[in-house]
C-alpha cells in the first residue's frame, strides 16, 4: 500500500471584501483521537457524533481497526463523522498483522503506546517522513519505568517496536515538560496498573484526557499541573459529542481580525481554557475578540467566538508558563503580531521546535520574506510588527508539509493587498482539509 501523497501548490489572493456571517469549524482534533482511542479500548459499543474527518483522525481510526475494534463511521453531510465504535474491553487488542502506520500523527502514534502498554502484544509504529524526526524518548521513557520494553531501547525516533505487559507498576512521573501527549499516554497505561498513576507537569497542558476519561468510566484526578488514575479499572462505552476545533478557529478568528470591515461569529467551538490561550493573546494585543459560553458536552464547554476587524493592534508579551495553552496558534498569532505597533515576544517556546517541522525557524523565515523583522533568542520568539504592511509581489511561501504554516501564509495573502503561493498546501487535510473553502465562502 502507498503512503505517497501528492503536493499540491496553491494561489491564496486578496479576499476582495470582509469576512461576514456565522460559521462552524470541524470537530476538535484532539478530542476526536482521544474519542476513537477510549470508546476501542473500552467494553461495549460508544456513539460518537461530530468527530473530525481528517488525515490524522483517520490514522487513528485505521490503527484501532487493526487492533481489533469495529469502527462504524460514516461521513454526515457536514463533513464529520458519526457513528459506534465497538472496543475489545476486558479481551484486549488482537496481534495486528504487521506495522501500524501513524502517517503524520503524533498524537496517534504517541497515545497508542499508553493504549498498548498494558497488553501481551508486540507492535511496531511507524510514521511518514516528516514523524519519523518527532521526538518519541518523552513518551518511551515513563512507559519503560511501568515495565514495557521498546526496541530499539535507546530509539528517539520511529519506527519503534512496542512489547506491552499485562504486569504493569504505577508510577508517579515528574514529566520535563508540558505535554498532553506525553501525560495521556502515561495515564492509559496507568489505568491497568496496579495502585495509583500520577503525572504531575512543569506547567498547564491541555486536559481533553481527564475530562473524557471519566465518560468512560474511569475516575481521575486532576489539578493545574497534575492528573491521576487508580488502577486496575475498567472501561465501559460512552457517547461523546464532538465540538469544534479551537486550533481551526483561530484561523478563521484571525481572518476577521485583519480583514477591514469583518464581523464573524464561529458556533459551537470548543471553550476548554487550555485550548483558548490564543484569544487571551488577542485580546491583549487589542484585538476585537469575545466568547460566549453555551453549553457542556460531557465536561468540555463549548460556546461561540466573536471576532471583529481591528486596526490598531499592538504587539505584547506571552509568558512561557501560557505557551501550552496557545502553542499550536503560535504561527498565526506571529502574522497577527506582524501587522500590530511594537514588539511581540513568546517566551520559552521552545516546544515549537518538536513539531512537524522546526515552526520557529520556519516562522522567522517566511515572516523574513514578507519584509518583518522577527529573531529567536535561545526559545524566545521575536516579532517587530509593522502596521499597513504590503507584502512584496511573487512570494512563495513552503509549508514544510506542515498544516499550520501552510494556512498561516494562505491567511497572509487572504488578509493582504498581494498574492501568495503556497507550496504543498495539501497538508491542511490533516487537521482542516476545506480551510480555503471555509473563508471563501465568508466574504461578502
Amino acid at each position: 500500500m502507498s503512503h505517497e501523497r501528492k503536493h499540491t501548490t496553491i494561489t491564496a489572493a486578496p479576499l476582495g471584501g470582509p469576512l461576514r456571517g456565522t460559521c462552524t469549524v470541524p470537530g476538535d482534533k484532539s478530542i476526536s483521537h482521544r474519542a476513537i482511542l477510549f470508546s476501542a479500548m473500552a467494553e461495549g459499543t460508544s456513539r460518537l457524533v461530530g468527530v473530525l474527518d481528517s488525515a490524522d483522525v483517520r490514522a487513528s481510526i485505521d490503527a484501532v481497526q487493526k487492533l481489533g475494534a469495529e469502527v462504524s463511521l460514516e461521513e454526515q453531510a457536514d463533513g464529520s463523522l458519526a457513528g459506534g465504535i465497538e472496543g475489545w474491553g476486558a479481551r484486549g487488542p488482537k496481534q495486528p498483522d504487521g506495522p501500524l502506520y501513524c502517517a503524520n500523527s503524533g498524537t496517534t502514534a504517541r497515545l497508542l503506546m499508553g493504549v498498548l502498554a498494558p497488553w501481551d502484544i508486540t507492535v511496531t509504529l511507524t510514521g511518514d517522513e516528516s514523524l519519523s524526526r518527532r521526538p518519541m524518548r518523552r513518551i518511551t521513557a515513563p512507559l519503560m519505568k511501568m515495565g514495557v520494553q521498546f526496541e530499539p531501547e535507546e530509539a528517539e525516533t520511529l519506527p519503534i517496536t512496542e512489547h506491552g505487559t499485562r504486569s504493569l507498576r504505577a508510577i508517579t512521573y515528574d514529566a520535563p515538560m508540558a505535554s498532553a501527549q506525553l501525560k495521556t499516554a502515561v495515564l492509559l497505561a496507568g489505568i491497568f496498573a496496579d495502585g495509583t498513576t500520577t503525572v504531575n507537569e512543569p506547567s498547564v497542558s491541555r486536559n481533553h484526557t481527564e475530562l473524557m476519561l471519566p465518560e468512560y468510566g474511569v475516575q481521575t484526578t486532576a489539578g493545574e499541573r497534575t492528573a491521576s488514575v487508580e488502577g486496575p479499572a475498567a472501561m465501559k462505552s460512552a457517547e461523546v459529542r464532538v465540538p469544534g476545533d479551537p486550533s481551526s478557529a483561530a484561523f478563521l478568528t484571525c481572518a476577521a481580525v485583519l480583514t477591514p470591515s469583518s464581523a464573524l461569529q464561529i458556533e459551537n467551538v470548543s471553550l476548554n481554557t487550555g485550548r483558548t490561550g490564543f484569544l487571551r493573546t488577542l485580546e491583549r494585543m487589542g484585538a476585537d475578540v469575545d466568547v460566549q459560553s453555551v453549553g457542556q458536552s460531557g465536561k468540555e464547554p463549548y460556546g461561540i467566538i466573536s471576532a471583529c476587524y481591528t486596526g490598531n493592534l499592538r504587539g505584547c508579551e506571552i509568558p512561557g508558563s501560557k505557551i501550552a495553552a496557545l502553542v499550536d496558534e503560535v504561527p498565526v498569532l506571529a502574522l497577527v503580531a506582524a501587522h500590530a505597533h511594537g514588539i511581540t515576544v513568546f517566551r520559552d517556546a521552545g516546544e515549537l521546535r518538536a513539531k512537524e517541522t522546526d515552526r520557529l525557524e520556519a516562522v522567522v523565515a517566511g515572516l523574513s520574506k514578507m519584509g518583518v523583522d522577527s529573531w529567536t533568542e535561545g526559545d524566545d520568539l521575536f516579532i517587530e510588527g509593522q502596521p499597513g504592511l504590503v507584502l512584496p509581489e511573487g512570494l512563495v511561501f513552503s509549508s514544510r508539509g506542515d498544516h499550520r504554516l501552510a494556512m498561516t501564509w494562505a491567511l497572509a495573502g487572504l488578509t493582504g493587498k498581494t498574492p501568495v503561493k503556497v507550496c504543498d498546501f495539501d497538508c491542511v487535510n490533516v487537521s482542516y482539509p476545506h480551510f480555503l473553502e471555509d473563508v471563501e465562502g465568508l466574504v461578502r
